[in-house]
């Protein structure tokens, strides 16, 4: 695995405690992605962390694949949907760079927060392309830094020699709009709330074309 798993243990009940930093943003992006579903949609989601997201999609569509590299991610995951009584979310260990894609299953592919912690984000992209029915929809939020967040670069680098920072990737939202187009989409939305450094990006798989 290469999204640092062991980071993301000792961060994950950290993690699940944290607020959402922009909520209304957040909302609105989860109401964006629900007009994609039908009730039955298939979904997969890479890097789910602890569920939220998948939990608050589970009872727009007939079935959620969600999965993260980190086990304790899941672990507290499976317990949210227990609390919460959702049934058809399926959360699993595992990691975008090894999985084997099973081609044309899903109608709507996530990676949320998870591309700017990749070795080979454009390998995952095309991975999501292979996963998808023709028409299915890509949808990722990312952290997308350039400019003076480069020079945090050395720092980031410093602090995973102690295992206090996971890996992280440079690059403008632009070219990951790039990237994503190169893998055969067609960008549907393209949104950068309050001037942040996250991206929003739903793009469609061609109807009658293999990615």
């Amino acid at each position: 695995m290469t999204n640092d798993p062991t980071f993301w243990n000792n961060a994950a009940r950290k993690y699940a405690a944290s607020p959402v930093g922009n909520e209304t943003a957040y909302h609105r992006k989860l109401a964006m992605t629900q007009k994609l579903f039908s009730p039955n949609s298939l979904i997969a989601e890479f890097g789910c962390g602890t569920g939220t997201t998948a939990l608050h999609h589970a009872p727009h569509v007939n079935h959620v694949w969600a999965t993260d590299g980190s086990e304790k991610m899941i672990e507290i995951a499976w317990d949210k949907a227990r609390q919460a009584g959702i049934e058809n979310v399926l959360f699993e260990v595992a990691d975008i760079d090894d999985y084997r894609p099973e081609p044309g299953r899903y109608d709507v592919v996530m990676m949320h927060s998870l591309l700017h912690l990749l070795k080979d984000r454009r390998s995952a992209i095309r991975k999501a392309g292979v996963m998808l029915k023709p028409g299915g929809y890509f949808v990722t939020n990312t952290v997308c830094l350039t400019g003076l967040w480069r020079f945090i670069w050395p720092v980031i680098g410093f602090m995973r020699l102690f295992g206090q920072a996971p890996l992280l990737k440079f690059f403008s939202g632009e070219a990951l709009a790039r990237d994503i187009e190169a893998a055969g989409f067609a960008i549907e939305e393209f949104w950068k709330p309050d001037n942040g450094v996250a991206v929003f990006i739903i793009a469609q798989k061609p109807a009658s074309a293999d990615t």
